[in-house]
């Protein structure tokens, strides 16, 4: 049994919003359908749906929701939760879902920067063209690591200021 979903706003607001986002995420690199159903979730009263009303919602089959929701849990952008009394999984995306996106991505860097620190020496030294290239990627994956730490301390004060 799937809940009844309806759009708010005049002429379906929700699904132009979901359409038109779902877009700009495919636009920005994101495959089409995980970009839709990404926009689906976050547009979402409670930001929880089951592959059922998802695929509903977008007019999907619920083949290519599976597929859609492994890669945004991959992408750690949602997760999988389970129905409580139920045997239904629904799929969740967090309310501060973009920092905690970005904040993961950092954790991505670190056997990047590491593989790369190891490679250096590997391609001919800190000296080679190859090394040099290496090592400038490894300042900078250290650099962004840092940054985003300070950054999220920044937008943790900033959500607080504004009551978020």
């Amino acid at each position: 049994m799937t809940r009844r979903r309806q759009d708010e706003g005049p002429e379906g607001g929700r699904e132009r919003f979901v359409e038109r986002f779902g877009s700009e995420l495919t636009a920005a690199g994101m495959q089409r359908l995980p970009s839709r159903v990404f926009a689906c979730l976050l547009a979402d009263e409670d930001g929880r749906m089951t592959a059922a009303e998802i695929g509903e919602a977008l007019a999907v089959s619920p083949a290519s929701v599976s597929g859609a929701v492994r890669a945004l849990q991959q992408m750690r952008m949602i997760h999988r939760e389970r129905e409580p009394g139920s045997r239904r999984d629904v799929y969740v995306v967090a309310d501060d879902a973009w920092h905690d996106v970005m904040m993961s991505s950092s954790s991505t860097y670190a056997p990047l920067t590491q593989t790369l620190r190891e490679g250096v020496d590997q391609v001919g030294g800190a000296g080679s063209g190859a090394g040099a290239r290496l090592a400038l990627s490894v300042a900078f994956l250290e650099f962004v690591t840092e940054e985003m730490e300070q950054l999220s301390e920044r937008w943790d004060r900033r959500r607080a200021e504004l009551g978020l």
